[in-house]
């Protein structure tokens, strides 16, 4: 049985729901408040779901396996279920940090008096919360469903480019789906309950204690997997993520790119302990599409002349690279594929702020009008620099540490040539990387140049957002011994659900 430690033995108030209700509240002060007070007012409460979010790091207890802080109440037939454990302890933290980040950046932009825009920042930090701590399959699933209307709200009201409609379209397609197939996951996992003759439950661990009982677990996987894919996304089911990249804002889409991280963490929730069978069963054949999504990712990068598109085609090619670790079946693996993803979502969000600052000077993010911006953009430069060295996952970053256990795993369990082909999409990865990063900062531009924009920028809050991300960066790179003790535990305890063959504790030597 897990163990559970509620809420009220560590706190005097249910921080999971603090943390869930504080920015949606602020959302509605925004809404009822003038357009000139609502930024203020939505940085006052990011800033205290941040102090909240770094409180319950304090007080969440690395050493101990289960579940933390737990809540639970059950209403009109259905459950409320929130808790932490190493799987999803990290991603709260940083879901707040990108929320503070993202309303900082707007205060540089021309949304700093759009209600509209500022509260769809706050409702979404608020969701992507509620759906990192849901223990209830439904819950998890409703706060998916919920995301999309930030996301529509975003692209039409703050879009840049003029395929909206086609955009939203599109997104509705691919999303809409992917919540389709993963409501009937669940519902066919609690039919199973009651097939077993057990009470019809969507309580998480009531599934993960009872998942030998339930039947056509094949299918429930590939309706379970196949929905989180569309979210993650991962090829081939990621054409919607370059379109909404390109047309979307930068703001809007740093927080947005941390929530892709949302598909990663339901395969190791939902799926892992609920459907193990299954997933064994199929493990080869998602470590196919991984491979083929980190190729195809990092080529089309190659290729992309927009910036915001190369790093939608950087995601995807990362994508494949933590589901390979996923489903590496390894506590090595698992616990480099969480805390990759951690630091992807910074990574990718430092080089997402950083194109929306040149975007904000020069109305452009395309590479061959841009060029020689380091002389007079050295912080911006800084920012997406270190963002891009943490993403190819250089030594001193987070992503160093993570990527080693990641790949450690996948010898363990596929071989060296998944290996090596993880390091080759990793080469790649630097190339594009560094490219972008030539061509952005250091040459000069092949075509007709952008001219920089009259208006005065505020360089204090772009040195904020420069200095925030790259310190945290920097800071655990070099000592990422703390956050790795946060998932260390639940590694190990999901490792004790995978098949026998299969099952490497993280405190057995390593090859």
């Amino acid at each position: 049985m897990t163990d559970i430690v509620y809420w009220h033995a560590a706190t005097g108030f249910p921080l999971l729901t603090a943390l869930t209700l504080v920015p949606l509240l602020t959302m509605g002060l925004v809404l009822c408040n003038k357009p000139a007070r609502s930024l203020n007012i939505g940085l006052a409460g990011a800033l205290l779901n941040l102090a909240l979010s770094l409180y319950l790091l304090r007080v969440f207890d690395s050493r101990a396996p289960g579940i933390h802080l737990a809540e639970s109440l059950d209403f009109l037939g259905a459950g409320y279920r929130v808790g932490v454990d190493g799987t999803n302890i990290l991603f709260i933290p940083l879901t707040a940090i990108l929320g503070l980040l993202a309303l900082v950046y707007t205060m540089i932009t021309r949304h700093r008096s759009d209600r509209l825009f500022v509260a769809c920042l706050l409702a979404y930090q608020g969701i992507l919360i509620g759906a990192f701590a849901a223990l209830n399959a439904m819950q998890f699933w409703f706060w998916c469903l919920l995301e999309l209307v930030p996301v529509v709200l975003l692209t039409v009201s703050a879009g840049t480019g003029g395929q909206r409609n086609r955009v939203i379209k599109t997104v509705l397609q691919y999303w809409l789906s992917g919540l389709s197939m993963s409501l009937a996951g669940f519902l066919l996992l609690s039919a199973g309950l009651m097939q077993s003759g057990l009470d019809f439950s969507f309580d998480w661990l009531t599934l993960k204690h009872h998942n030998l009982a339930i039947p056509h677990e094949t299918l429930i996987f590939i309706l379970l997997f196949f929905g989180f894919a569309v979210r993650m996304p991962l090829f081939p089911f990621h054409a919607w993520l370059p379109l909404l990249a390109e047309h979307g804002t930068a703001a809007s889409a740093a927080i947005f790119l941390h929530g892709l991280k949302l598909g990663v963490y339901a395969l190791i929730r939902f799926i892992l302990p609920l459907v193990p069978g299954a997933a064994e069963d199929w493990a080869d054949f998602v470590v196919s599409l991984g491979l083929i999504g980190i190729f195809y990712g990092a080529l089309l990068a190659l290729m992309q002349i927009n910036m915001r598109r190369l790093l939608a085609f950087a995601v995807i090619s990362h994508t494949g690279m933590l589901v390979i670790g996923v489903f590496s079946f390894n506590d090595f693996a698992l616990e480099g594929s969480i805390l990759l993803s951690v630091a992807y979502g910074l990574a990718t969000a430092g080089m997402l702020f950083s194109i929306g600052l040149i975007y904000e000077r020069t109305r452009t993010s395309y590479l061959p009008r841009l060029g020689g911006l380091f002389e007079n953009n050295s912080a911006i430069g800084l920012l997406f620099l270190i963002s891009a060295l943490s993403t190819m996952v250089m030594p001193g970053t987070p992503g160093f540490d993570a990527a080693h256990l990641l790949i450690e795993g996948a010898i363990e369990e596929h071989g060296w040539l998944i290996a090596i082909a993880i390091l080759v999409g990793n080469v790649l990865a630097a190339g594009f990387l560094l490219w972008a990063f030539q061509r952005l900062f250091i040459a000069y531009p092949r075509r007709f140049m952008q001219p920089y924009s009259s208006i005065h920028h505020p360089v204090i809050q772009e040195r904020i957002i420069a200095l925030a991300v790259c310190g945290l960066l920097v800071a655990t790179g070099f000592y990422t011994t703390p956050w790795l003790k946060f998932i260390d535990q639940e590694a190990s305890e999901i490792g004790e659900h995978y098949p026998e063959h299969r099952s490497h504790h993280a405190n057995e030597p390593a090859p």
